[in-house]
């Protein structure tokens, strides 16, 4: 394209698209517009790669911004990789990396197709790890690239993500990738948001009562169960759930992986087929059909058992099937759970967060100091007895296995009875 004509091709996309400021690199396959608020300066313009630097005028917040379109040459985005290296040794400020970088994280990330080559796996990794950047996950399918073809030529894979250092999220936190929607072959776009909130705490472990139906669970469990520790019963017993508990995160993430994720890549995978299959009702690509339909209904059926697990409605048996209804219930429980403001000890009203859990601390520290110990209790004496004898030895008695397995066998399987996250269905 003549730079006449690339200059004009610009302009229309950031007339249409409402940015004040567009720019594109020598290759023309990366296009960057950027808000008015920011001026920008062009540090590289590569093939691969373009990289700029961001000076928001507003809040006086700068970063670097790198697009990157690699090669589907292996050979060629070595040489991306290089540039990043040198890029990243001098890197000091909040830098954030994005764009198709032509080349998968993992195994996982690749449906159909020949096998994958490790070596180029590795040396993105490699790129990646020795730059300190950090991938921001995503919402959305796990697929950003599809070859439009069908039947066994069908091939999905992720090679688009956005990436950024630690400075980059400390500065701007509650960023949330989205993977949109293709059209047709080719890369979905992504789509970054910050809307200014604070990143969302890291969520506590929580036993999912679904594992219990793999088959592996049982040998996982008995595996991490064992100690040669001959510690006091509860310490020991303590110590096997922290173990039992680490090991289940890591086994879950093997054997299930992010049943969101699975199911919005899996029903793109659905509809293909089912595109295929209605153009050709050949029985291969019925088959093919069935064989991803019944993975995908397989993880419906997970975040069903995960929504009602966590909607906490032990009154409610199996019936038709209805995330949202789940869903709703828990967000209207946080709803009613969650406090707006509090009044103070001086009968203040407190709306601040911060200050709302000090003088909650506060609250709880004097209902449970008593700076007077009383040492007289001759009231007792005039308090009547109502339990005998027998009845308070009955009461003092160790409770034996039958009884103290059906009170754990009692517990509601749905809901945990402590912070350790462990439901009674656990148990």
């Amino acid at each position: 394209m003549e730079p006449k004509q690339h200059a004009r091709k610009l302009e229309n996309y950031r007339r249409k698209i409402g940015f004040a400021q567009a720019f594109g690199n020598v290759s023309n396959k990366i296009w960057a517009f950027i808000d008015e608020i920011y001026e920008v300066n062009i540090m590289y313009d590569l093939e691969q790669q373009m990289t700029l630097h961001l000076y928001n005028t507003g809040d006086n917040k700068e970063f670097i911004l790198t697009l990157v379109y690699a090669s589907c040459d292996a050979t060629k985005r070595i040489e991306l990789w290089d540039s990043l290296y040198a890029f990243a040794r001098d890197m000091d400020r909040p830098w954030l990396v994005g764009g198709d970088f032509n080349v998968i994280w993992d195994e996982e990330e690749k449906f159909g197709g020949l096998p994958v080559h490790m070596n180029k796996v590795l040396d993105f990794r490699h790129c990646v790890n020795n730059c300190n950047l950090f991938d921001l996950g995503f919402k959305g399918s796990i697929y950003t690239w599809w070859n439009g073809r069908g039947e066994e030529d069908c091939i999905f894979k992720q090679l688009d993500r956005i990436l950024a250092n630690a400075q980059f999220q400390q500065m701007f936190t509650g960023l949330e990738v989205n993977h949109l929607s293709k059209t047709g072959s080719g890369t979905l776009p992504d789509d970054v948001d910050h809307p200014g909130l604070c990143n969302p705490n890291q969520e506590s472990f929580k036993f999912l009562n679904f594992w219990t139906k793999n088959e592996t669970f049982r040998s996982t469990i008995a595996e991490n169960w064992k100690t040669d520790s001959l510690a006091n019963p509860f310490t020991l017993f303590n110590s096997k759930l922290k173990k039992v508990k680490k090991a289940l995160s890591i086994w879950s993430k093997a054997i299930f992986g992010n049943i969101f994720q699975k199911i919005a890549s899996l029903e793109e995978v659905v509809l293909v087929h089912e595109a295929q299959f209605e153009l050709n009702p050949s029985f291969q690509n019925r088959e093919r059909l069935m064989k991803v339909q019944a993975e995908f209904i397989k993880y419906l059926m997970l975040e069903e058992e995960f929504w009602k697990q966590k909607s906490g409605m032990s009154w409610f048996k199996d019936g038709d099937r209805n995330t949202n209804f789940f869903h709703a219930q828990v967000m209207g429980r946080r709803k009613r759970l969650e406090l707006k403001r509090i009044q103070s000890s001086e009968g203040n009203w407190i709306e601040d967060s911060t200050t709302m859990a000090e003088e909650a601390v506060k609250f709880f520290t004097d209902q449970f100091h008593e700076n007077n110990v009383p040492d007289n209790f001759v009231i007792l004496d005039h308090v009547q007895r109502m339990v005998n004898n027998d009845q308070n030895d009955m009461l003092l008695r160790q409770p034996n296995k039958d009884e103290v397995k059906e009170a754990v066998f009692g517990l509601n399987g749905d809901s945990a009875g402590g912070p350790d996250g462990f439901t009674g269905c656990f148990f």
